[in-house]
């Protein structure tokens, strides 16, 4: 028998006539689809008990109620699902303990996970204790948000090679600033209502590979964690839709294809860079809100990740320099270092005192310490920066580019907005 117990609120008749699984779920042909469930709300004076078979097709036949029981006049409040199925016990606790720890990443506040395995056979017997978890972990916050969580999630399951380790791999991960982090959030009008969608891309270079476990970190794929309202889910079209129809060149990524592999998507890269990967995750939430219906929710929920996940890509860009710039950008700054040796040539090449020492003043530099490989540098290195500020504005926006000479304190002030099909912008502060 496999049990869950939730201590929480209860839960509603809607939540478990909505429950569906595929045919593909984990030992769907050893279970004959049967839960028993246990639910209780804080002010109800009976626990309720309920037969659902969620693998019928007709829906007014899914659910049974059963007698209920007493209460007692005590209050508490729980949901308790269980099913019997036949499965080898190694087995189930490898794919339940991969469940939970995927769980565990969105690090949800006063939320207790713990997965005990009782055993009671002529071989062996007793209890094993496979995960306990108290969220959320010492990374996050108790008044964090829900991307700050996830943040904090994402990097703890990186830091643990995927949880195929049980700490942190101290040869990989000795230095944070390997790591670099961009977050989005997108939301339909209102931010205190409605469908939310987040998404946190994390970019990492691996130093000191000195294990299978660390080569298998830098393979040219990336891992897209999917989350559906707090919970691991399985990838559906929405979210797959909405990762195709990225523009990731824009990014300098060549994406060679998308796979679905249980409650994640592979995205398959042409190149990345040596000891480098990519890791995303996207959490779709409802905030208190009367859903839409499924067809409407599926499109809204498209447009969203795929806005998110964008807004998490320019936040990389903004953040740090020279990271995820796009195929043209790149060939544009390979021109750079010619371009640099060509306009310092022509400045010391030139008889015209006062015109080198304008040119000196336009660069920031004093003309009784210039020598033309300084200069070089200095013309090539705001070439490189020009080309970045642009690569950073949304394609209709780049009619002219920066000025070369632009102050860099006004160009760490640009800000990218990104506002497409129609949507209004959310701050993430405000979700």
């Amino acid at each position: 028998m496999q049990a869950v117990s939730d201590t929480g609120a209860g839960s509603t008749l809607q939540e478990f006539q909505d429950l569906k699984c595929t045919q593909n779920s984990f030992g769907w042909g050893r279970w004959d689809g049967m839960l028993s469930i246990t639910t209780t709300g804080m002010d109800d004076c009976e626990i309720y008990h309920y037969k659902l078979n969620v693998k019928e097709t007709i829906s007014s036949k899914r659910l049974t109620k059963l007698p209920s029981s007493a209460k007692n006049n005590a209050k508490f409040s729980g949901t308790e699902a269980s099913l019997f199925t036949a499965e080898d016990m190694d087995l189930l606790l490898t794919e339940m303990t991969c469940f939970l720890q995927k769980m565990l990443i969105l690090q949800m506040n006063n939320i207790a996970v713990e997965l005990v395995a009782e055993v009671g056979d002529c071989t062996r017997s007793g209890h094993e204790t496979v995960v306990l978890a108290s969220g959320p972990t010492s990374l996050s916050s108790p008044v964090a948000t829900t991307i700050e969580n996830l943040m904090s999630g994402l990097e703890e399951y990186l830091h643990k090679h995927r949880n195929h380790l049980t700490g942190v791999c101290e040869s990989c991960f000795s230095c944070r600033e390997n790591l670099k982090v961009g977050k989005g959030v997108a939301c339909k009008e209102d931010c205190t209502n409605g469908l939310v969608a987040e998404a946190v891309i994390m970019i990492g270079e691996l130093s000191g590979l000195t294990s299978p476990s660390c080569l298998s970190m830098c393979e040219e794929k990336t891992e897209v964690l999917y989350f559906k309202d707090f919970c691991p889910f399985a990838g559906n079209h929405s979210t797959l839709n909405a990762l195709r129809s990225i523009n990731w060149k824009s990014y300098g990524l060549a994406l060679k294809s998308i796979t679905d592999d249980d409650c994640s998507f592979i995205l398959d890269w042409v190149t990345l860079p040596p000891n480098n990967y990519v890791s995303i995750a996207i959490h779709c939430y409802n905030k208190p809100v009367i859903m839409p219906i499924s067809r409407q929710r599926a499109q809204l929920e498209r447009k969203l990740i795929k806005k998110s996940v964008k807004l998490a890509l320019n936040n990389l860009k903004e953040n740090y320099t020279g990271t995820l710039l796009s195929a043209h950008a790149l060939k544009i700054s390979s021109y750079a270092p010619d371009l640099a040796r060509s306009v310092a040539g022509l400045i010391f090449s030139s008889n015209d005192h006062e015109f080198q020492e304008e040119c000196f003043s336009l660069l920031g530099l004093q003309s009784d310490s210039v020598v033309p490989k300084v200069i070089e540098n200095c013309i090539k290195e705001k070439i490189v920066l020009a080309i970045e500020i642009d690569d950073r504005k949304p394609s209709r926006c780049q009619n002219a580019a920066p000025s070369l000479f632009q102050d860099e304190a006004c160009a760490s002030d640009y800000h990218l907005h990104e506002y497409e099909d129609g949507e209004g912008g959310c701050d993430l502060m405000d979700c």
